[in-house]
């Protein structure tokens, strides 16, 4: 009938947008690398190490039986002395996550004893001697809710070999009693606690996970969105994070009016990390700063520190109107960008087209504006793109400016002065200003305490790739 049929249609509808939803194409690309993976485990384990030696332990006491003597024991003051892992290693677990495992491990762990009956009492000191421990635990990584990375504990294995007991101080019977009763309690509190200790400790993880603002600011414009769109993809050799990669700005949250076209990272292993960066990406950041005002400039006299902005230099440019000013006077550039400027990247470099509107005026000595003329401009820039301090900077350089004027206060008998005129403006001025704006460049999706060590980069269509070893500070 015709409600079945209005369902079925609704039911296509919601399946076609939930489709959509999933299929979102990111902004930029984070791949983890198998080398990125093996650095991590190193650094990992030096880290591990640290905060095992530093690690307290809560003390213990309970009441046994030997030979019908009811013994009441207390072990407290436990350390780890010396920990030693010889053989690990890390790898990708297909659609999972991380695997990491320990074989061979050994450590030392003090503590101080005490035991007393209805009729002895003795204190002393232990050491305990683990060796032959293997543990292999199972991360599984995938995307929250609200678009943050999460880790939960999928596996964890343990198997100790051997658990050692030397006691110092106390009588044969002591020695006997608590060595021999010592090794087993100790092999099984660690057989069912330590997973439990790894899976809380993940759980922290995760929350602090949770807690990180995945809208990063830029400087006083902009702000970047690195929220993962879809659950991390796991592969033998690497680990791709999709993020959405969109540059809004401040105080303005609305998505742009276009979407991000599909891209790949090379399927290589020769740098630990590898960023992508689409087109989208510096579209959506184009815009961002066109809304928030970054692309209209006045550039008055005390900010053209490259030339003396007056009207002397219509003398050279434009002497139809320098007949109009005996003596010099400050001039006033307007600039407004009347569309966001227009990002291309192409194999062969980064180009930025600015469309705008120019307005010139001179600054009388009663402070008074008087217009001169107002032009339509086209700027055709090339992009320097160079990684520095993390972050991705962009720097301008003038190919070409194209003007039409629409209205002047005298005729000029060829515009190609004028031209010439504002070209050398835009470069000597207007450009320094938009580097000092966006001076601050795009900050790059790294590991926390980490620094991009010889970050290279390449540039295709529509994209751009930036390898990148890392190093942990």
């Amino acid at each position: 009938d015709k409600g079945e049929k209005m369902l079925k249609i609704w039911y296509s509808f919601l399946l076609c947008l939930l489709s959509l939803q999933l299929e979102a194409n990111p902004g930029l690309k984070v791949q983890i690398t198998q080398k990125g993976l093996d650095y991590g485990k190193t650094i990992g384990m030096e880290l591990l190490k640290e905060a095992i030696l530093k690690e307290t332990f809560p003390s213990w006491s309970g009441q046994e039986s030997f030979a019908f003597v009811k013994v009441n024991y207390r072990i407290s003051r436990l350390r780890i002395n010396a920990v030693d892992f010889p053989e690990t290693s890390a790898s990708f677990i297909p659609g999972t996550g991380i695997s990491l495992s320990v074989a061979r491990a050994s450590a030392t762990i003090s503590a101080d004893w005490g035991l007393k009956t209805w009729l002895l009492r003795g204190q002393g000191g232990i050491t305990v001697s683990l060796s032959g421990l293997f543990m292999a635990v199972v991360f599984e990584v995938s995307r929250d809710s609200t678009g943050h990375l999460s880790v939960l504990l999928h596996n964890c294995q343990l198997i100790i070999n051997s658990v050692k007991v030397r006691l110092n101080g106390g009588s044969s019977w002591v020695y006997n009693f608590l060595s021999g009763y010592l090794e087993k309690a100790i092999h099984t509190k660690l057989g069912k606690n330590l997973c439990l200790d790894i899976k809380y400790k993940i759980q922290m993880l995760d929350a602090y996970l949770r807690k990180l603002k995945v809208l990063s600011q830029i400087d006083a414009f902009a702000q970047i969105d690195y929220s993962l769109v879809s659950s991390p993809a796991v592969f033998k050799s690497h680990l791709n994070l999709d993020l959405k990669g969109t540059v809004y700005a401040v105080g303005n949250r609305r998505d742009p009016p276009f979407v991000p076209a599909p891209f790949a990272l090379p399927n290589q292993g020769d740098s630990m990390l590898y960023l992508g960066v689409s087109n989208y990406f510096l579209k959506s950041a184009s815009l961002a700063y066109y809304r928030a005002g970054v692309f209209n400039i006045t550039i008055s006299r005390e900010l053209a520190t490259a030339f003396n902005l007056t009207t002397a230099l219509f003398k050279k440019f434009l002497p139809q109107i320098a007949r109009y000013y005996v003596a010099a006077h400050p001039v006033l550039l307007k600039l407004m960008a009347t569309s966001p400027p227009e990002v291309s990247l192409q194999a062969d470099g980064c180009s930025l087209q600015i469309t705008g509107l120019v307005e010139v005026f001179a600054v009388l000595p009663n402070s008074a504006m008087q217009y001169i003329f107002t032009g339509h401009i086209t700027a055709n820039t090339r992009a320097n793109l160079t990684v520095t301090k993390q972050k991705l900077i962009i720097s301008l350089l003038l190919k070409r400016l194209q003007l039409s004027l629409v209205h002047s206060l005298a005729r000029y008998s060829g515009i190609s002065l004028v031209e010439d005129f504002l070209s050398y403006a835009l470069q000597s001025v207007v450009i320094p200003v938009i580097h000092d704006k966006l001076g601050k460049g795009f900050p790059l999706p790294k590991l926390a305490h980490t620094i991009l060590v010889r970050p290279v980069i390449k540039m295709n269509q529509g994209h751009l790739v930036i390898s990148t070893d890392v190093h942990y500070k």
